[in-house]
């Protein structure tokens, strides 16, 4: 039954004999086979066949879920056995929101220096990637979970900053209260969804804010702010350095909201891969 599995998966994925058949290197009456003989011993119509296309059934939907989650662990077994007792090596693929970019990436030589031989492909994206479908081994999300079939670990809770340049402050004063940025220039994050993104204040009510320049980049955002162009609000780890540094001032520390939490996210027994170990304790320094 689990060369039918297999087979299963590969057609239910692609919506096609055809293409499911290229996928596995076989013929699509071979795959045509297995898929029927899985069928008749589940009891259960899993596809529904058209002269034009491949769709799945209700039970085939359901079965679906459950053969990627066991196709999973059979691969993340073979790959623990293989790896074990040698040191971390591979690809890990990590998925994470642009406005992580910059920790991310300042912090990749300390990985690389630890562990040279695991490389990392790093997706920066805020649509949610489908872990098991697009071949992730780690998602970094901020927010609600909704993928229950996924292990999560908390990393952090951020707190949204409010900041300015030291030439903008100069020229204008720091604002004592939310209420007194009414009428100032602040620099607007555009959603992926469309639309700017309300500011949040620990305490205070919305705010009808002005937004002459509205970037749909987090990192753009605190560019703009350094440049001195406005005031911008963002995640307190997009600003760690700027700060430390003299190039960003923070305002309003007392009004600081708390962010959407940071989780790291990936398929079950991922972690036991050596490569997928080491990234994740990585990450946990980095953004715990």
């Amino acid at each position: 039954m689990l060369a039918g599995i297999e087979h299963f998966v590969a057609v239910a994925e692609a919506r096609s004999f055809r293409q499911g058949a290229r996928r596995l290197g076989l013929s699509a009456a071979a795959v045509s086979k297995a898929v029927a003989r899985l069928e008749e011993a589940l009891g259960v119509r899993l596809l529904e066949r058209s002269t034009r296309s491949v769709a799945l059934t209700r039970e085939g939907e359901l079965f679906l879920g459950r053969c990627r989650q066991a196709l999973d662990a059979l691969q993340a077994g073979a790959d623990e056995v293989a790896a074990a007792g040698e040191a971390p090596v591979g690809t890990v693929r990590l998925s994470a929101s642009p406005v992580l970019a910059r920790p991310l990436v300042q912090a990749l030589p300390r990985l690389r220096a630890r562990h040279p031989r695991v490389e990392v492909e790093l997706s920066l994206t805020d649509r949610l990637a489908r872990l098991v479908e697009e071949e992730v081994d780690v998602a970094l999300r901020l927010g609600p979970l909704s993928d229950s079939a996924q292990v999560a670990r908390r990393l952090r809770s951020p707190r949204w900053v409010t900041v300015a340049s030291p030439a903008l402050l100069a020229r204008q004063g720091p604002p004592r209260r939310p209420a007194e940025l009414v009428g100032l220039p602040c620099l607007g994050f555009v959603s992926p969804a469309g639309g700017v993104v309300g500011w949040s204040f620990a305490g205070q009510a919305a705010l009808d804010l002005s937004f002459p320049l509205r970037l749909d980049l987090g990192e753009h955002l605190v560019t703009a702010a350094v440049a001195g162009l406005g005031y911008a609000q963002v995640f307190d780890f997009m600003v760690t350095e700027d700060l430390a540094a003299g190039r960003l001032v923070e305002v309003l520390a007392d009004y600081a909201a708390p962010g959407p939490t940071l989780h790291a996210l990936w398929r079950p027994g991922r972690q036991q891969l050596p490569r997928v170990r080491v990234v994740l304790d990585w990450l946990v320094e980095v953004l715990g």
